[in-house]
């Protein structure tokens, strides 16, 4: 089998993220038709075997009417027609559990395999399709040749199975000969069920094994070279509407860490609506107080509120809020121009909290 795999030359990296959802929306997904096959034909012949008596009456009194009431009747154009749509609904009725249960089967296999997929790219026109120079390449190459061995190997084994099968049962069969009508169709319809059920189950196995096979082929035709890799990462980075949609994503997570750090601070300098800021003041660690976050309208209302709800003292200075805002980013210590004044409100604060303390 490995044998016939695609060579992919220098194409010797996985594929990436991108590459395989841009695959999925062209429809270059891989699944095997034979598993497909294999579980209709399986769950099929299993239904007959399940429901084999009612089935088999079913298909008797077909008979029964077309070779009996159809010849008892006077020959009109009305009884014929009577007879005839009489046979076709005992007849659909029969068979339309098995055509749910086919369909069924066919939508849950493919659905297995693939997930829900609604790709029109396969169905476009393609003028290459008309070329006959691109219909003999496809005849001769090595997938082409592969599926030709793999249907002649599959047709070999499933032949070899059915033969073996009814040779075991061939006792059974020469003893018809001395039944009745009935009784022989009843006989041969369970032999031709088991067998069926029978083939189902190598069909299975063989395309469990043409399933592997397809994975392994569809991800080596997704493989790319270096190259393809770094033109990609290019186009991504180049994107416009990708950049901003990691920046947008990196500021998310910057504003959500800044406002982690809000509950920790000593002290938010308001300006005293439009700017917040907030400082923290670890004296065995820091030479100056810290700014662990910043905001200005709607952030700015967000850091006074979580400043509200953790207790922590509001002072109104515009002139140090606005200076702060300006100069200073989240996690670097206040610029030394502004050392006397934060640390009168600091000491402030400071105070503030003893005088709670005793209350």
């Amino acid at each position: 089998m490995f044998l016939f795999f695609q060579d992919s030359g220098d194409k010797t990296e996985e594929p990436t993220p991108h590459r395989l959802r841009e695959a999925r929306k062209k429809g270059q997904v891989f699944k095997s038709m034979e598993l497909n096959s294999a579980i209709n034909i399986l769950g099929v012949m299993s239904l007959f075997f399940v429901f084999s008596a009612v089935a088999f009456q079913g298909i008797e009194e077909v008979f029964n009417l077309f070779l009996g009431n159809l010849l008892a009747l006077p020959l009109t154009l009305g009884n014929a027609q009577t007879v005839l749509w009489e046979g076709v609904t005992r007849y659909f009725t029969i068979m339309a559990p098995i055509f749910a249960v086919a369909l069924l089967l066919g939508v849950v296999s493919n659905v297995v395999q693939v997930g829900f997929l609604v790709s029109t790219e396969q169905m476009a026109p393609k003028l290459n399709r008309l070329n006959p120079l691109e219909g003999l390449k496809k005849i001769a190459s090595k997938k082409a040749l592969f599926e030709m061995v793999k249907a002649l190997l599959k047709i070999g084994i499933i032949s070899t199975v059915a033969f073996l099968y009814i040779r075991s049962r061939m006792d059974d069969l020469m003893l018809l000969i001395n039944q009745t009508a009935a009784a022989s169709l009843q006989a041969f319809w369970n032999i031709m069920t088991i067998l069926g059920i029978l083939v189902g189950v190598v069909f299975l196995f063989l395309a469990f094994m043409d399933y592997i096979y397809q994975r392994y082929e569809h991800k080596v035709s997704l493989k790319m070279s270096r190259k393809e890799i770094k033109d990609e990462f290019k186009h991504m980075e180049g994107d416009p509407l990708i950049r901003s949609k990691i920046k947008e994503k990196q500021r998310a997570l910057a504003k959500e860490r800044m406002m982690q750090e809000v509950p920790a601070a000593d002290v938010v300098i308001t300006n005293p609506t439009e700017i917040a800021v907030a400082l923290v003041y670890d004296e065995g660690n820091d030479s100056a107080p810290r700014l662990v976050a910043k905001g200005v309208e709607v952030l700015a209302q967000r850091i006074r509120e979580i400043a509200v709800e953790h207790d922590i003292a509001i002072v109104e200075n515009p002139s140090v809020a606005q200076m702060l805002w300006k100069k200073t980013e989240i996690g670097d210590e206040i610029p030394i121009e502004l050392y006397q004044v934060v640390a009168e409100i600091m000491a402030m604060v400071y105070r503030m909290r003893e005088k709670k303390s005793y209350i």
